[in-house]
């Protein structure tokens, strides 16, 4: 204290020799040359008291400061303890304040810890439960996992390495107390690694940890992930804050949370889609969005919605045959359907595009347009075909991109034509490349050659892997009937077929000439990609089984537990257990009861109605 009033005097003693109209004659040079920079904020304390005194016409004591400021601290009464609980992201903000730090947390004038006492400066923090992505099971409750923690689970999970960091670790021993499972501890880069190289295991990360390779778990049904997500209601929303004796004054703004949902955006990938035969036919007996019974609010819940649709309008087209050779228009007023789920983004890829004609395909753009869908990988020139789609959401820059790369090449687009995107790899490639560079997230979409097996063959392998490797985070698939395996690679998820969305393939009659019956056109995946702060950081796996030639629904706990073991079984990631064939239901109907319906008045083909 004494070398405080030593620098009080010594500044009074300037000012006093320069006079009050000579205050502004002090250089901050002077200031800024003293070496002892605590000594600095010593004198520029007493600078700035000795100012307000002279300004109020108060002579400051001749022994001491003025008893209506608080002395600022000496070096080192400031300093701050930053508990091992607190997550690595928060704990790097505090270090980076400038407080010193406290030897222990007795001597911290401020603590960075677990729910400190100061609402104001508060953060909170979610974590996630987590598995590999190849991991069968979606979830547990609050009480399950707890059970687990404490030893006492009889779980099938129950004896599943539980991976976190230290950090982590420390954070839930001082929620739950010290854990008696087998929890394993990893740097915060080493825990996707560490988990998949020791299936089945599971792990516990901070909201900004999570990337595509991981499955996010719910807990008691809750997942940070999902736009209905209510932090309130969930076991891994942790509270951190300031407290201590200096905590109001401490120079540390925290981050109010580490999931902000304006930074969150989720976009839904779809297989192929034909409005066309036995579907077309269900609905004109059903009623036209029949088809989204039982999915709608998958749909649209999305905040982008992606259908491929394979075939165009024509307000000329018959009714619906389901005996029909493969040559397929739609009528307009199927779009209702995608009215109905909220489609923001239609794939014009697909092989059946051009079956009507060039009036129709053009018909079928404009109609797109009329009700507000957005369409990509096909257009009314070569040159449209190829640009890309630009979306943005919640800060999240998309850019979707599709080519045609199956046979026959009627369907393509030609510099004069309408029609599907060819695929240049070369073009498709650098423009892959340019739009990652300039900050876009690339989804790229492939109408490839048509198989029925799920696992595909090398040349897919190649060509869809161009696409990653240019710098795409999705590659998906667009050209199966049936659900195709997955891998990571090259930074992106590929996807290489999931299957049909809504397309009549009940799997009761041959494909085509010479192939066995495809009990598997019945199953299908929807992707769905969730984007934040502009990185993907999670897909989640949504499945469901056709009925009725028409009607998606989401499977069953035990359908789909099969179907992801199998299509895990398939990607290579854990051993195959093929699935069984769906069996019959009471939804089917034999094809011969097909009773034609009366022929549409015919319309003219020209621009789309408003």
């Amino acid at each position: 204290m004494a070398g405080y009033l030593k620098a009080v005097l010594s500044w009074h003693a300037l000012c006093r020799h320069a006079g009050a109209s000579s205050w502004d004659r002090i250089s901050w040079g002077t200031v800024c040359s003293l070496q002892d920079r605590d000594l600095t904020r010593r004198l520029l304390a007493a600078l700035l008291a000795l100012f307000l005194s002279a300004a109020c016409g108060i002579a400051p004591p001749a022994t001491g400061l003025p008893a209506t400021f608080a002395a600022p601290p000496e070096s080192g009464d400031t300093s701050m303890w930053i508990a091992p609980s607190v997550p690595d992201a928060l704990r790097e903000l505090g270090e980076a304040a400038g407080i010193p730090p406290a030897a222990d947390i007795s001597a911290a004038t401020v603590v960075l810890g677990i729910d400190g006492g100061i609402p104001a400066a508060g953060s909170d923090w979610t974590y996630a439960l987590v598995a590999p992505f190849p991991t069968v099971l979606d979830g547990v409750t609050a009480q399950e996992l707890q059970a687990v923690w404490d030893g006492t689970s009889a779980g099938v999970y129950a004896s599943w390495p539980l991976w976190m960091t230290s950090s982590t670790r420390s954070l839930l021993s001082e929620l739950w107390g010290d854990p008696a499972t087998n929890v394993q501890l990893a740097g915060s880069a080493d825990l996707l690694d560490a988990a998949w190289a020791q299936r089945p295991s599971w792990a516990i990360v901070p909201f900004e940890g999570l990337e595509p390779g991981w499955k996010v778990l719910t807990v008691d049904g809750q997942s940070p992930i999902r736009k209905d997500f209510d932090p309130g209601q969930y076991a891994l929303q942790v509270r951190f804050s300031l407290s201590g004796a200096a905590a109001s004054g401490a120079l540390l703004q925290l981050p109010t949370t580490n999931r902000d949902a304006s930074k969150l955006s989720t976009v839904l990938m779809s297989g192929t889609s034909g409005l066309v035969r036995e579907i077309a036919y269900q609905m004109e007996l059903k009623g036209i969005t029949y088809p989204a019974r039982d999915i709608g609010d998958w749909l649209r819940e999305a905040d982008i919605l992606h259908i491929s649709h394979e075939t165009s309008f024509d307000p000329t087209c018959p009714p619906p045959n389901p005996l029909k050779p493969r040559f397929y228009c739609s009528s307009p007023k199927y779009i209702g359907l995608f009215d109905e789920v909220g489609l923001d983004v239609v794939e014009l890829t697909g092989n059946h595009i051009m079956d009507y004609g060039v009036a129709s395909m053009l018909y079928t753009l404009d109609l797109y347009r009329q009700h507000g869908i957005s369409y990509y990988g096909g257009g009314a020139d070569l040159l449209e075909a190829r640009e890309p789609l630009l979306m943005e959401h919640h800060g999240n820059r998309i850019a979707f991109l599709g080519c045609n790369f199956a046979e026959p090449p009627q369907p393509l687009a030609g510099r004069e034509l309408p029609g599907a995107n060819p695929c240049d790899w070369s073009q498709l490639g650098k423009q892959i490349g340019q739009l990652r560079q300039q900050g876009l997230l690339p989804i790229v979409t492939l109408q490839y050659k048509e198989g029925y097996s799920p696992i595909v063959m090398p040349w897919q392998s190649i060509d869809f892997r161009r696409a990653a490797e240019a710098g795409a985070v999705v590659v998906s698939g667009s050209q199966s009937h049936v659900p195709l395996q997955m891998e990571f690679y090259g930074g992106a998820f590929i996807h290489y077929g999931l299957g049909n969305l809504f397309f009549g393939q009940m799997g009761n009659q041959p494909p085509g000439p010479g192939l066995p019956l495809q009990p598997a056109v019945r199953y299908e995946f929807l992707d769905r990609h969730v984007l934040y702060d502009g990185r993907h950081i999670s897909t989640e796996l949504l499945t469901a089984m056709l009925e009725d030639y028409a009607r998606p629904r989401p499977m069953t706990a035990d359908e789909r537990s099969a179907l992801l073991q199998a299509y895990f079984g398939y990607s290579g990631w854990v051993p195959l257990i093929p699935t069984p064939a769906p069996e019959k239901t009471p939804t089917l109907y034999p094809l011969l009861k097909f009773v034609p319906l009366p022929t549409y008045t015919r319309q003219p083909k020209s621009t789309a109605a408003p």
